[in-house]
């Protein structure tokens, strides 16, 4: 995308109306949020909102320096990323009862940042695998709720990391002064998706087709069910082709239960399968899968009533798979993150994560990668936020060469 028209979007945003946020935003709201955006969009362009309609889209950018690393002290690389999100809420446009479509257009410009890095986990989110440039079509589905929506059935092009394995969706919570919109703010890939599924579950911003079934007896219970286009385990770059029907499938369910009250959170646990012939350089499988989990909790509030009490909240995941041909057989991640504790300042986050993956012997010399990563987000007005992230990785699995790697990334995002 042309640098004018990404200021233009910024510039166009910045005026545009937008409810004030509680708390920080997650570092790539493009790999967590169904719904992107704040909606103001469609408020600027005077959609009615009795429509059913909600236009809105986000616009992120960053830069990266290597401070020490696998190519050279200084070594800069920068990514640009836009969302524009088109919903219809079914009910209001037709009277279609418990009906909602969604479309997303992705427009990513990237450069090789982690690899540069020669990490195997990644400490920036945004790019991924080449093309680097790209448009796609992002989403495109229909979700039908039955029951009061304690069933829904979400089918078409989709982000399974939305529903799966997601440990920075949002804290449920019945009291608005303990809300966490985002558990953490940390930029690195496995916050988006545990380690043990990189190169098999479909995400940012590989989407894939596929159907969700959700099932909530009650609010605070879940289990999800998913079954997807599973070619994205053979390297293919689903977020930029159809439907697949040759075989590969990737299966997955996830049972959560999620508490509110002073100290909100939510525990899950899931397992997956993928199916079909796999295949990474000489090794081969015929199928793999793995389980995993996640929780987080509001660890410490204030004595604060407001809607931005301030808090510390923790997280953790894990993840197990049996393959010889992914990347990563084991996984375990931390973070802690503070909101709103800087007086005058709200809407403000900081944290610190850690990720360590235990590396496939037979892909790797080296056994494992550690990353330590930490930030600050800074709300800038209304819904635009920066960030200052810093990473140390000791030991980077794709160079068994090169230790103690660091960067620093400087990233903007502005949701419309």
């Amino acid at each position: 995308m042309k640098a004018s028209a990404i200021f233009f979007l910024l510039w166009t945003a910045s005026f545009l109306p937008a409810e004030e946020s509680s708390y920080g935003i997650s570092g790539n709201p493009g790999a967590v949020n169904v719904l992107v955006g704040t909606g103001a969009l469609g408020n600027f362009l005077h959609l009615p909102p009795p429509s059913g309609f909600r236009l809105g889209g986000l616009w992120m950018g960053d830069c990266n320096a290597l401070i020490h690393g696998a190519v050279a002290k200084g070594h800069w690389t920068g990514n640009s990323l836009l969302i524009l999100d088109l919903s219809l809420d079914l009910n209001k446009a037709f009277r279609w009862q418990g009906g909602f479509f969604g479309m997303e257009f992705l427009q990513f410009n990237g450069q090789p940042t982690n690899a540069d890095a020669g990490l195997v986990q990644g400490y920036n989110s945004l790019p991924g695998d080449p093309p680097l440039n790209r448009s796609e079509l992002y989403q495109l589905w229909i979700r039908q709720g039955f029951f009061d929506d304690k069933l829904s059935i979400r089918i078409g092009k989709t982000v399974p990391t939305y529903h799966f394995n997601n440990v920075s969706k949002p804290v449920p919570t019945m009291h608005p002064a303990v809300s966490i919109p985002s558990v953490s703010g940390l930029i690195y890939t496995p916050i988006f998706v545990n380690s043990t599924l990189l190169g098999a579950i479909g995400g940012y911003y590989n989407s894939v087709c596929g159907v969700v079934a959700t099932i909530a007896p009650k609010r605070q219970d879940y289990v999800n069910i998913g079954f997807f286009d599973g070619n994205v385990a053979r390297g293919v770059q689903t977020g930029l082709t159809g439907p697949h029907f040759n075989g590969y499938y990737f299966s997955i369910m996830e049972v959560g239960h999620g508490w509110a009250g002073r100290k909100p959170g939510i525990f899950a646990v899931g397992g997956w399968y993928q199916s079909g012939r796999l295949q990474t350089g000489v090794q081969q499988e015929n199928g793999t899968g793995g389980i995993y989990s996640f929780g987080s909790e509001a660890l410490w509030t204030g004595d604060s009533s407001s809607v931005n009490q301030g808090n510390l909240s923790g997280f953790f995941q894990f993840g197990w798979n049996n393959s010889k041909t992914l990347d990563v057989t084991l996984y375990g991640g931390l973070g802690l993150t503070a909101f709103a504790i800087i007086p005058k300042r709200p809407n403000d986050s900081l944290g610190l994560g850690m990720a360590w993956s235990k590396l496939n012997h037979r892909l790797f010399e080296r056994r494992s990668e550690f990353m330590v990563q930490s930030y600050y987000q800074g709300q800038l007005h209304k819904s635009t936020y920066f960030q200052f992230v810093l990473s140390y990785i000791p030991n980077p699995g794709n160079a068994p060469t090169v230790s103690n790697t660091s960067a620093l990334t400087m990233r903007l995002i502005a949701l419309f």
